[in-house]
Order: C-alpha cells, then structure tokens, then sequence
C-alpha cells in the first residue's frame, strides 16, 4: 500500500467508490436509496461508449428491477437473436445460443436481454441522479491508506490541485487494471484462456438484416461475427485472429469486415483489442477496502457473466454497508461479502471458461450454447456465514436458507394482486410464513422488531407454498433467505445481528 500520513480530519463521505462502470453505479444507487453519503469518482472524462457487456441475465434482471430501472432496460433493449452461419454470400444454417424458458411464476425474467453496455449505464446515471447521486468524472485515485478509523485517498482532476477525502470504507470497481487493488498490493493470479487476441467493435453497415446474430466461421484468419445492437444501427464485431495482432483503427476494422464477410462497412464507434483471460484476487476485502467486480475478479467474455457477476457483487455488499452506517450493525457484517462472493466468483470463472474453451477455432468458441447456469438464478450462499436453515427433513430440490428467494404472484389482505417481489422490493427484511408456519407470522414479526417486515398475503394460486414450502422465512435486502425455520424464537435472534432499523 502506498505510504500517506492520514489527514485525521472528519469523514467527508460513508463510502468512497471508485470507479462508475455497472458495478460502481449498482452500489452507489443501492447506498443512495439509503441514505448513505457516498462519493462516486471515475478517472475518465465521461461514460463508456463502448457495447462491450451486452448481455443482461435474468438475475441481473431482478436486480434492475428493484433499483427501479427494469423498465428502461427492457425498453431499451431486445432478446438475444438466433444465430446464423454464412458463406460465400449465403446464410447456410441457424441455431439458438441460449436456453428460453419465458416467464414463470418464480422468475419473471426466463432469457438473457441483450442491452448495450453504454445504454445500461446510462439508465444507471440517471437512476442515481433521481436518487441525489452523481459521477464526478475525471476524478482520479493515486493514493490510498487506511487507519482504524477510516480511508485517507488522494484525488486528482485535470482542472485542479490534488485533494485529500476520508472515507469510512472504500470500494474499488475500477475494472481488471485496478489501481486501488495495486496499490494495495492484492495479488491477483490467474491464467491465458486463450492466447489469440480479439477485436470487438461497434460498426455501422448496410446490407446485412438485424434479425439474426451473424457468423462467419470459416476464414482461415479466424471467425468474425456481427451482432445488431439494441437502441442503436449499429453492431458489434467480434473477430478472432489465429495470427498476428489486431489493428483496432478504423480503417483496419473496416478492412477486416471487407475481407472475411465481402460487406461494406461505415463508421467504427468504438474498437478495443483483447486476450480472454480468467483471474482473481486472492482477498476481496483488505481492512476498510473491497474489490468488486472487474477489480475482485475478470472473466473470459464466453456466457456474459463478467458484467453481471459484479452487478451482484454491488448487491451483496450494498445493503451491508448500510447496515454498518445507518443502523448499527456491527462491522464483522462486512466479512460476510469477501465469505459469499469469493466462491460464487471461482464458480463463475470455471463456467466462463468452461464455454471459451469449448471446441472449434479461435473465437468461435464463444459462440456456443448455454442453459440455465448462465442466468445466475441458481447461484447461491447456502454455506456463507448469513445462511441459518433449521429445519429438517427436507426433500431433495427444496429451497434452503442461502438460496435466491423466488417470486411468486399472491394478493394482499384486501384482495389487489402482488408479487413477492414488489414486497422485497426495497432496503428492509421481509418475512414470509408459509404453509403450516402461516399462523406464526404475527408472533413472528412481533419479535422480530423494526428491521422487517411481515406482510400477510393470500397464496392464491398456491405458488408461494410451491416455492417456498413450510417455514418462516426471512428475506435479506439482495433478495436471498438468509433464515429459514419453524421457530419463532431463531426469527429474533437472527434479525439482532444487522443492527436497528
């Protein structure tokens, strides 16, 4: 860590986060809706113009949702297409790279939407600025301690001498070339997914129909495909190279769609070169700093997880440091996020790979199908240090303490529909009771006190029971049971730990 003798002034903010990609905005809207003084710095002078994270899970999704922002981004966006194979001028075949499940009562999101990564931060700025928050763009981070009270970071801008801010906590998401993270000297290891480099793109051409994601596997440079971009003309390109090294210059990209696909391509937006590449940090927490996102962990593009895989990092850490801030928890509270989101990223880095290095030449790789894993649903915190299941016997399939709380429709008291999720929705605990355990939830919420609540809902179409099955149930702020048992008693003893509400 750099050496930099603490200020010992008062704390200007609860959280400092650095860097605004999705990671730093997901966090700094979750803070804001609650009340936490944060600062949001980024050391580019604007906000990515670049398609690169394109594909949105359904988890993500869910998330979006209850930010309040699934709205704009469904509007904005459209369901990956079905592939295409063409050669000598000739579409020859398709097929369908992800598994379609539609809608169901438990996930109301059954498909991957297909945003470009600009668009999606986008909607996350003006989020946040609905919420009193904002980006301070061309703000950069070039040193950084901490003391038992809090961070000491350096900040310089272009237009103005370095400043000192303190900070209660800091969260680096400023990507997988962190600076936070070197200058703490977390190490971060990992390996070459594949060695031949890679160009994305974003393109305007004509001739080529928007109906399909378009693949031309069969160049012996290497493979090159064309995606249309939702909310825009344009697509993004992806070709690989079995030799040499890409030229991202417009002309070069022009060039290179002339000679693998005979089309005519008009303004290149954006370009940037790659190598696929999995690695992780060896701690996500470092005293008063987390890593997040790009900056904890990257991923090979294969499955879209890297982008969605920090958007839950932000999740699981946001309502943490609230928690600490506002109501009192105590700070061991924070060892929980490094405990539950070290293994779900290993997992997510496996997968990525998995698919990358599938078979096929170099990039086509990335083209190949995949199902359910790929939506984040089933990722979970079972042996994570805030999962209590106490019940017993419980058949094989069943949902346990740990797991994602599902959705389901049901109706108030008085009769007006709802889903389980609008009842999370939002910064608090939610209680549910279910089954033979439905009569407990008075008694239940009573000695739970202020930091949840219980609302009493009709299951009426049986699907809350079918989800949840007997239990009392308590639901976390990021939408995960962090309890689930019969005893009205373990509700008290469980909610005592995050403080007041």
């Amino acid at each position: 860590m750099s050496v930099m003798p603490s200020s010992g002034s008062a704390l200007e903010a609860g959280v400092l986060v650095v860097g605004a990609g999705p990671t730093g905005l997901v966090l700094a809207c979750d803070l804001a809706r609650q009340g936490v003084p944060f600062r949001l710095v980024d050391a580019a002078p604007q906000g990515f113009a670049g398609s690169r994270g394109k594909g949105l899970q359904p988890r993500t999704l869910e998330i979006l949702e209850d930010l309040g922002v699934a709205g704009r981004a469904l509007a904005s966006g459209a369901p990956l297409p079905l592939m295409s194979s063409w050669r000598d001028g000739e579409m020859t075949a398709e097929w369908d790279m992800i598994t379609r499940t539609g809608p169901t009562p438990d996930a109301p999101y059954g498909e991957p939407l297909m945003l470009p990564q600009w668009r999606t931060q986008e909607i996350l700025r003006e989020r946040l600025r609905e919420l009193g928050g904002r980006v301070e763009f061309g703000t950069r981070l070039t040193a950084v301690t901490q003391d038992a009270d809090g961070v000491t970071a350096r900040l310089e801008t272009a237009d103005g001498p370095a400043a000192e801010v303190r900070a209660a906590w800091l969260v680096a998401s400023d990507g997988g070339r962190s600076t936070v993270r070197s200058l703490l000297g977390t190490p971060f290891t990992g390996h070459t997914v594949d060695p031949d480099p890679m160009l994305v793109a974003d393109v305007r051409l004509e001739g080529l129909p928007r109906t399909h994601w378009h693949t031309w596997r069969d160049h012996p440079s290497g493979m090159l495909a064309l995606c249309p971009l939702s909310a825009t003309d344009a697509f993004q390109l992806i070709a690989g190279f079995a030799a040499g090294e890409p030229d991202p210059s417009p002309d070069a990209v022009r060039a290179l769609i002339a000679e693998r696909t005979g089309l005519t391509a008009g303004a290149v937006d954006w370009s940037s070169v790659f190598r696929a590449r999995a690695a992780m940090a060896e701690r996500f927490r470092e005293g008063r700093v987390f890593l997040a996102g790009d900056a904890a962990h990257v991923h090979s593009p294969a499955g879209a997880q890297g982008l969605n895989t920090g958007v839950q990092d932000a999740y699981n850490l946001g309502w943490k440091l609230g928690h600490v801030l506002r109501h009192g928890a105590p700070d061991a509270l924070l060892d929980s996020y490094q405990a539950e989101r070290l293994p779900v990223a290993a997992e997510v880095l496996g997968f990525s790979t998995r698919i990358h290095r599938g078979t096929g030449q170099a990039g086509s790789k990335l083209m190949g199908h995949r199902g359910r894993e790929a939506h984040q649903l089933d990722l979970h915190y079972r042996t994570g240090p805030l999962s209590r299941e106490t019940r017993t016997g419980l058949p094989e399939g069943a949902l346990r303490a740990g797991d994602r709380a599902p959705d389901a429709p049901c109706a108030t008291d008085g009769g007006q529909p709802v889903r389980l999720f609008d009842l999370f929705r939002g910064t608090h605990f939610t209680l549910l009771a279910t089954g033979s355990a439905a009569d407990a939830l008075e008694d239940a919420a009573e000695t739970a006190g202020p930091p949840v609540r219980a609302p009493r809902v009709t299951d009426t179409e049986g699907h809350v029971e079918r989800a949840y099955g007997d239990g009392l149930f308590v639901v976390r702020p990021d939408g995960y049971v962090g309890l689930a048992t019969e005893d009205v008693a373990e509700v008290r003893e469980y909610v005592a730990g995050f403080g007041k509400g």
